[in-house]
This record gives C-alpha cells, sequence and structure tokens, in this order.
C-alpha cells in the first residue's frame, strides 16, 4: 500500500510526492509541516539541511522547495529509500542526496554540520535522546543551527544536549513538534 503527500511551499508547491507503507511511518501532517516551515522562513534558503529517519521524506523535500542549498536523507529501509530516490527523479531535484543507512552509523561516520536538522524516529522505540547526545557530541549542528524533534505527544524531552535552547513548541494530536536552536 502506498500513500502520498503534497508539498505546502516553493518550488514544488503542490506537487505530489508518494512513499510506500512501513513499519514506523508517520509522514509529518501538512499544518504541522506549515507551521514548521513558518517557524523557519528566514533559515531555509542557501541551508544544508540533515533529514534523519526521513520516511516519506516530507520535511527534507518540503525544504529543498523552499531554497536549502543542500538536503541529505538518511533512512535505513531499502524500499523507503528507493521511493526517496523516485521523488527525487520526478521532482528533478539535483539538491537532495538519498542515503540508505543507519542513523546511528552516518552520525559516526558524517563530518559535516550542518544549519538544519530534522529529527522525526520512529515513536516509542527510545531513538531521540541517544541519536540528540550522538549529534551534539558529532558536532553536526552548526552553530546557531536549528533542529526540530517530532516526538509523540507523551514522551518528556529530557537529556537533551544543554547548549540546545527550546525556541517553538506545540501539539497537534499525538504528536508534539519542537524547535531548538544551538547555542
Amino acid at each position: 500500500m502506498s500513500g502520498k503527500l503534497r508539498i505546502i511551499g516553493g518550488e514544488w508547491r503542490s506537487r505530489h510526492i508518494v512513499f510506500d507503507d512501513a513499519p514506523g511511518l508517520r509522514p509529518t501532517p501538512a499544518r504541522v509541516r506549515e507551521t514548521l516551515f513558518n517557524w523557519l522562513q528566514f533559515d531555509v534558503a542557501n541551508s544544508h539541511c540533515l533529514d534523519l529517519f526521513a520516511g516519506s521524506g516530507a520535511l527534507g523535500f518540503e525544504a529543498a522547495s523552499r531554497g536549502a542549498k543542500r538536503v541529505v536523507m538518511v533512512e535505513n529501509n531499502p524500499k523507503t529509500c528507493q521511493k526517496l530516490k523516485q521523488n527525487c527523479g520526478l521532482l528533478a531535484s539535483d539538491t537532495v542526496d538519498v542515503v540508505q543507512n543507519d542513523v546511528q552509523l552516518f552520525i559516526k561516520n558524517c563530518n559535516e554540520s550542518f544549519d538544519l536538522i530534522f529529527l522525526d524516529p520512529p515513536f516509542a522505540q527510545g531513538l531521540l535522546q541517544p541519536t540528540c547526545q550522538q549529534l551534539a557530541e558529532a558536532g553536526l549542528l552548526a552553530p546557531y543551527g536549528k533542529i526540530y524533534l517530532e516526538v509523540e505527544r507523551k514522551l518528556q524531552l529530557q537529556q537533551l544536549p544543554e547548549n540546545w535552547q527550546l525556541l517553538k513548541h506545540k501539539i497537534a494530536g499525538d504528536v508534539s513538534f519542537n524547535l531548538y536552536q544551538n547555542l
């Protein structure tokens, strides 16, 4: 079974991307993406973005559509990666790179830094805090860079890096979404 979602802004506004159903795949809803990209309206153009646990690619494609200079999508599921690559082809994107890899291994071996990081791990698997700590230790979030965390509503955001400051927080249904800045 497959689904599709609409890109809501930028160059590819109203274009659809398709994705396969996969365990834990929850595309970020349009209203949440709209709020997030309103928060980031002055930060996306010419930025380097990292979309971890990319899934449908909704966040990464939205950033690319809105002028990100480079977007790296990291996803472990081979079928999901194939669909991400197909969407890149359909959009004729030369700014999006799809990397099939385990997120922790990618972070361990990455030597870049990113202006924006989207982190939306599968729910109820305990992946958020360790991934955040690993990102901070590896220095992948640039100074004054922003990181978006999308988690289940009931999850308490604890043990996050001390130099990350909460800028924005909202709840939509069962999802808590948060924007932090690396100070």
